[in-house]
């Protein structure tokens, strides 16, 4: 073999050192990526997941591959033009069908998997920036392993495209900082819009974010006419896609939804204001949305399933009773009157209790969302509380719970710790319950998207507590060995 010529000896040893730099750069983080993708293979594995949302977000695909319409498919096989998603979703899996294959949803959730483990190395990269290299594999750590984000990313739901877009807005605010440029304030444009058009509750990235791009900006980085001009070109790019959506409604239905309507109903259907009103006067958990909240109006109502918060009366009791038995016995055909009949219900309740319907359920509801075990999605039944009934699926929740716990309270001192960016994150996360205070049906899910800022946080938190703990041991060995010597 030759020996490589003098002239070249040079560029073979930068060569030589830059893959050296990488291998350093790429040992502490391929295990971590490789526990995680295994954590999520094996879920698919285990708990593949395909109904409900996910048929509707495939059929909207499949309609739009097939037919060119965005459109759902009713129970005739005749398609109805539809609004009540937004169609960023949808297009994702379109583009999965078209390279894949039409309905196969497990590639789908490869690409999900992949794309997850990238908004971990996004989060490790963030945090690396703005604490330290402890506090980014650490970051990477909490985030590639959490079973609660992992157990989504099998999904074919809207969650873990999310995480990934809030992942990588928060990386481009970082690098924007640090270099201000277009690149990155592309990026982020890309993030937060991309965000809002798969859950019209994504606006709240831009919201949160998107002052940070410029709050804290050193003077003199980047001069103000061209920061001015990158806003205004940004600002037009994320709101060309909702131009487009807009004018479609528009032209089909004849109405302005620049998002998707808050009950994701289509214009003309009923949304049961009564029903609505009524179920937020009593509901506080994820058991009486699964039990009762959900079966309107398709399936039967079941009385017993009622919590006793649902009544203040006997005569309330008989109320309900009466309309649950008219509404299972007309082959559940929920009709108006039966709904100014909740909606009297839910006066009646509101006027009797009005502190208990404005500020305790909604309080409630957002704790059941942040603190319940986040089985939902598992194989576990709804009473998994009642160890006599399952003693292992007691313990696991439990078990799930702390864990849960432990990300919050980890979430918690790392946003003690005040790293840059934690106003934006606090602002994030305060948004997002806000709006969760809203909501009358509670479900865990509706808290994952606050889980990048948790993970973030949570390694600055253990990358802080790590560092302290190797000083304590330095000072420790350092005292030792002077007692020693004296």
């Amino acid at each position: 073999m030759e020996a490589a010529p003098e002239s070249q000896l040079p560029v073979l040893r930068r060569m030589i050192a830059k893959t050296r730099v990488v291998l350093r750069a790429a040992l502490p983080v391929a295990p971590a990526l490789a526990a995680g993708a295994l954590l999520r293979l094996w879920m698919l594995e285990e708990f593949p997941q395909v109904e409900g949302d996910s048929l509707l977000y495939g059929g909207l695909a499949k309609n739009l591959l097939l037919h060119g319409r965005y459109a759902i498919t009713d129970g005739s096989g005749v398609l109805h033009e539809t609004l009540i998603r937004l169609p960023g979703y949808p297009l994702f899996l379109a583009a999965c069908f078209r390279l894949f294959g039409v309905d196969n949803y497990g590639a789908a959730a490869y690409v999900q998997i992949a794309l997850e483990l990238l908004g971990c190395l996004l989060l490790a990269g963030f945090v690396r920036r703005i604490a330290s290299r402890g506090a980014a594999l650490a970051t990477l750590w909490l985030s590639a392993l959490c079973p609660f984000t992992a157990s989504y990313a099998v999904a074919p739901l809207t969650e873990t495209l999310t995480l990934f877009a809030i992942a990588l807005a928060l990386w481009a605010v970082e690098r924007f900082h640090a270099q201000p440029g277009w690149g990155s304030a592309l990026w982020f444009t890309f993030a937060v819009t991309f965000a809002a058009l798969l859950r019209p509750d994504g606006v709240l990235v831009g919201v949160a974010l998107a002052p940070a791009l410029v709050v804290g900006l050193r003077s003199g980085v980047v001069a103000r006419t061209k920061l001015a001009r990158m806003a205004v070109v940004c600002v037009l790019l994320a709101l060309v896609p909702f131009a487009a959506w807009t004018a479609r409604n528009w032209q089909v239905f004849h109405v302005f939804e620049p998002l998707a309507p808050r009950y994701a109903n289509d214009p003309g259907q009923g949304t049961d204001p009564g029903w609505q009103r009524w179920v937020k006067s009593w509901c506080l958990d994820f058991v009486s949305t699964y039990d009762i909240y959900w079966n309107e109006p398709d399936e039967p109502l079941d009385l017993s399933k009622l919590p006793g918060r649902a009544f203040d009366s006997p005569a309330q009791h008989a109320e309900t009773a009466a309309l649950f038995a008219e509404y299972n016995n007309n082959e559940r055909d929920y009709t108006p009157e039966m709904d100014a009949r909740f909606a009297r219900l839910a006066e009646e309740r509101v006027e009797a209790h009005p502190l208990r319907f404005y500020l305790w359920l909604p309080l409630g509801r957002v704790a059941d969302m942040w603190l319940r075990p986040r089985v939902d999605n598992l194989p576990i039944d709804l009473d998994w509380w009642v160890y006599a009934h399952h003693n292992d699926e007691t313990l696991f929740s439990w078990g799930y719970a702390g864990l849960n716990a432990l990300y919050l309270v980890l979430g918690a001192v790392g946003l003690m710790l005040r790293p840059r960016f934690w106003k934006a994150m606090l602002v994030y996360l305060v948004l997002r319950s806000g709006l969760l205070l809203t909501v009358e049906a509670p479900e865990t899910r509706y808290t994952l998207e606050c889980f990048p800022m948790l993970f973030a946080l949570g390694g600055i938190a253990v990358g802080w507590g790590l560092r302290k703990i190797m000083m304590f041991c330095a000072g420790m060995w350092k005292t030792g060995i002077v007692n020693k010597e004296l």
